[in-house]
């Protein structure tokens, strides 16, 4: 048996890439059937879950490989988490400054 403290522990891996997709901050339970259904990983840029406004990476439990001492270990499609990219493409093609002229009351 596993403490959700000890899961929040543990970074989460992608065996497909490697990428190391952070650590559980979060769980989606389903309280009719008493089972966790999926781990959320915080999306690029968070920072203990805050301070982003990019979308978590929610991983189906169906998803993860092996929970070991140090880490978990899933199998995702990078199309599935892959959020860096979109943020990358974003950053490059910022929307221009929008200039208001200082007015007093």
């Amino acid at each position: 048996m596993i403490k959700i403290s000890e899961l929040q522990t543990k970074d989460v891996v992608n065996i497909a890439d490697g990428k190391n997709l952070g650590a559980v901050y979060d769980l989606e339970i389903n309280l009719q059937h008493g089972r966790i259904d999926a781990i959320i990983c915080p999306g690029p840029g968070k920072f203990f879950g805050l301070f982003s406004n990019g979308k978590d990476i929610v991983i189906p439990w169906r998803n993860i490989i092996k929970i070991g001492s140090d880490v978990i270990l899933v199998k995702l499609d990078s199309s599935q988490y892959d959020l860096e990219e979109e943020k990358e493409g974003q950053a490059s093609n910022p929307e221009p400054p929008v200039y208001r002229p200082y007015s007093q009351p």
